[in-house]
């Protein structure tokens, strides 16, 4: 693994500042880095598109945040290269090594010591009069929200072309285990093991309150479909949105691609559970 593309948030000031140590760190350790466009031109250094990036290299490191992982990941994922997040001082459950441990991470996993991760990934096809229109991926979650209106809406829900139910809610989450513990979590969902072969469903603030959350096996396909009059928005990872038409209907099910994490080789990731969320602190 001697070459190395680096993912970067460029507003974050620290998280160039550590760009430029890598950069020295990889010039004197003979590996190859491939930078983001945006943060070489601000080093002062050639830098690649992210597509042109994922031809070219052997791993990615994420500097930044979860966002900034999620992005990295749907660009990875289809070309089968392990991510390394590094977390910058947010919540972070999927960028999952600091900054302090950073150069002795990077040296074993450059090495092969440590294991990668694959988690799984959502695709979601969004049909219209009968044919495919548009087909994403994401890693943590597909979320079917309202749109400008502020009431309730109606989401018929099918699981392998069988009725399930309709929701009625501000809206639903379709989360991977590895998306449970961000906005699934947040609405009341439960909290996954990184690694199960599932997918959980989750309504955002039922009207009815025994609709609770259901887990399903993740080779199941779910089937969404809405009343012509609602106001409906699909939104990727909480990053990429589509607005829905009426008499749409979108498929949600496991994506071909999966998500290769690079893992510090002494993560415990009920450790991370316990830090994160503050179990058993008063």
């Amino acid at each position: 693994m001697k070459k190395i593309g680096i993912i970067v948030k460029t507003k974050d000031s620290n998280a160039l500042k550590i760009l430029k140590e890598i950069y020295n760190w990889a010039m004197n350790s003979g590996y190859q880095l491939f930078i983001e466009k945006e943060a070489a031109q601000i080093i002062g250094v050639n830098g690649y598109e992210r597509k042109e990036m994922a031809e070219l290299i052997d791993i990615m490191v994420v500097l930044g945040g979860d966002g900034t992982m999620l992005s990295a990941a749907r660009v990875a994922a289809p070309k089968e290269i392990p991510i390394l997040g590094v977390n910058l001082g947010g919540l972070g459950f999927i960028t999952e090594i600091s900054k302090d441990s950073l150069y002795p991470s990077l040296e074993k996993i450059i090495n092969g010591v440590c294991n990668i991760e694959e988690r799984l990934m959502l695709t979601a096809n969004i049909y219209r009069e009968g044919s495919i229109i548009a087909e994403h991926i994401a890693l943590n979650d597909i979320v079917i929200n309202k749109g400008s209106l502020t009431r309730i809406f109606d989401i018929e829900t099918f699981i392998e072309h069988t009725y399930v139910t309709t929701y009625k809610a501000d809206g639903l989450i379709i989360s991977t285990p590895t998306g449970s513990t961000a906005y699934n979590l947040s609405a009341g969902g439960p909290i996954l093991y990184p690694t199960l072969n599932c997918i959980v469903i989750t309504p955002i603030c039922p009207h009815t309150l025994t609709n609770r959350p259901i887990v399903i096996n993740d080779d199941q396909t779910i089937e969404l479909t809405f009343k012509p009059q609602d106001d409906v928005l699909l939104t990727l990872d909480g990053q990429t949105g589509i607005a829905l038409q009426p008499r749409d209907m979108v498929e949600i099910k496991k994506s071909k691609f999966k998500t290769r994490i690079l893992l510090p080789c002494e993560r415990d990731y009920f450790q991370i559970l316990r830090e994160k969320l503050k179990w058993g602190k008063r």
